[in-house]
């Protein structure tokens, strides 16, 4: 009799640990989707952003027109049509970076602020920050989920 009253105990504990954990487990997630993304300098069929904010992850869907494809590919053979970029990102205040592509004394990162369609890119050179536009799309789209 007192093993089946431990094993009892134990299993009313492990339920409880159990239980606790999955009511405080409950997590808000936002996914920021950026759509019909137009750039100055090149053409495409689909540009889209989205931002995943609770993995920290901007994953890029793209599919470039002829045109770009052509000019792209006369430079760098390994450029596809239509291709998947993923990159890490983190908030700064109401600004959302990628991480950052290069090295200490020069990279780039994509910036992107909440609620606004402008896509632009910081550039960094010896501690000397610009940035400037790269793309403006056409609808945004946010959700926001519990899971």
């Amino acid at each position: 009799m007192l093993i089946k009253m431990s094993k009892n105990n134990y299993l009313k504990n492990l339920l409880l640990i159990f239980l606790i954990t999955n009511i405080y487990s409950y997590s808000f997630s936002e996914i920021i989707i950026l759509s019909k993304c137009e750039s100055k300098n090149d053409g495409f069929e689909k540009n889209e952003y989205i931002l995943d904010m609770e993995k920290s992850l901007m994953t890029r869907n793209f599919i470039y027109n002829k045109k770009t494809f052509k000019k792209h590919k006369l430079t760098d053979l390994s450029v596809k049509r239509k291709n998947t970029i993923e990159r890490f990102i983190y908030n700064e205040q109401n600004k959302i970076f990628t991480d950052k592509i290069g090295y200490p004394q020069f990279y780039t990162q994509l910036l992107f602020e909440r609620n606004n369609l402008n896509i632009k890119i910081k550039t960094v050179i010896n501690n000397e920050a610009a940035v400037s536009q790269l793309s403006k799309c056409k609808k945004i789209e946010i959700f926001q989920g519990e899971s």
